[in-house]
């Protein structure tokens, strides 16, 4: 009897590979998110592109906003004319002007580029700090596990908008404000996330044959974080990054809100601009306060969307499969099996068919020969 050969793999491109000679043994990294997103289908793979287009467009928008805004952000005249105050969009202005006779739509293109900094600079310091810290707890434990995990969870248990504003005053003291400011202020708030996760996926990492393996064959604590755990606990943080983006834009309107971000003369800032515009639209005058919103809204909701997509395609309890169909040959034409059962009917034998006409003469020739 022949023996039966396993069918191939589905997925071939990610089915982990024994490592070359000199190379660490990694199940995640940056190759997995991108043949996950590749595969995405469905809603997932809907808002993870409406998500990215929307994002991209923000940080287009910032990133060439000297040459998008007609105006600086600080600037209330022109050509020596000053700009009308409280003005009403037209041809001069599109989206009117401020009670500070400064053009709207500069304010807003501008505000773009202040959120996208302290949004990029938030979340690389915490992604370093916290990734850092929950790689060390994780691995060495004792005692250094339990004083940080004291710490980020005293920080958690704060409300975060009362934690960044403790937080903006301690640091406005030593930087003296500003964007700087404003980002260590939100760093605070988003580190304990990334620790908590990284800690919990180094927790069960360290106990793999593979760094145990690595520990006896004498490698340094440093050589084993760096090769072997980091690659592991590395796939649930563009998740929380995007996420972690989305809620900086809108923790730092908040704080411009309450008059404790960036100043005025500083930068332009969205939370400040909607302050200053209450009055304005129970007055009537909606642009001030319109655009700002429009813009803070569609920031948000495209981070938002690119890290709910992102979490649906790498979380492998929430993603599904899709299943490739084909017909065989030797079958019907109305039959369709999946690949898996494909691979298995190939690689089996076909069993010896008896007729049962055959087999109830052979019966009765062995009847009459006895």
């Amino acid at each position: 009897m022949a023996q039966t050969t396993l069918p191939a793999p589905l997925d071939p491109e990610i089915t982990p590979k024994a490592p070359g000679p000199g190379k660490s043994v990694r199940f995640g990294g940056l190759r997995r998110i991108v043949i996950a997103v590749r595969q995405a289908h469905g809603v997932p793979k809907f808002m993870l592109w409406t998500g990215a287009i929307l994002s991209l467009l923000f940080v287009l928008t910032a990133i060439f906003a000297p040459l998008i805004a007609p105006y600086d952000f600080d600037t209330y005249q022109s050509g020596g004319k000053t700009f009308p105050k409280q003005g009403a969009p037209d041809g001069d202005h599109w989206f009117g002007t401020t009670v500070q006779s400064l053009d709207v739509v500069s304010r807003t293109v501008y505000g773009a580029r202040t959120a996208l900094e302290v949004m990029v600079l938030a979340v690389v310091f915490s992604l370093i700090l916290g990734v850092l810290l929950g790689l060390l707890a994780g691995y060495f434990g004792g005692w250094l596990d339990r004083i940080l995990v004291l710490v980020m969870d005293a920080l958690f248990a704060f409300p975060y908008l009362l934690l960044a504003i403790v937080a903006g005053f301690v640091f406005a003291s030593i930087t003296g404000g500003g964007v700087v400011t404003a980002a260590l202020s939100i760093t605070v708030v988003y580190i304990p996330q990334y620790f908590r996760v990284v800690r919990a996926s180094a927790l069960s990492a360290r106990e793999a044959t593979f760094v145990e393996a690595a520990r006896a064959m004498g490698a340094k604590p440093s050589v084993v974080i760096r090769k072997y755990l980091f690659g592991n606990v590395i796939q649930s943080v563009p998740v929380i990054g995007t996420m972690n983006a989305a809620d900086a834009i809108g923790t730092l309107a908040g704080l411009g809100f309450l008059g404790l971000g960036i100043q005025p003369t500083d930068a332009a800032e969205w939370g400040y601009d909607l302050d200053r515009a209450i009055s304005d639209v129970n007055a009537g005058m909606w642009w001030t306060c319109l655009y700002p919103s429009i813009a803070m809204v569609v920031a948000i909701l495209g981070f938002t969307l690119l890290g709910e997509g992102l979490n649906d395609v790498l979380n492998p309890t929430m993603r599904r499969r899709r299943i490739t169909k084909v017909a065989l040959p030797a079958l019907s034409r109305r039959r369709v099996v999946t690949a898996e059962s494909a691979a298995i009917a190939k690689t089996a034998e076909p069993a010896a068919i008896v007729e049962p006409a055959a087999t109830a003469a052979t019966a009765e020739e062995g009847e009459a020969a006895k």
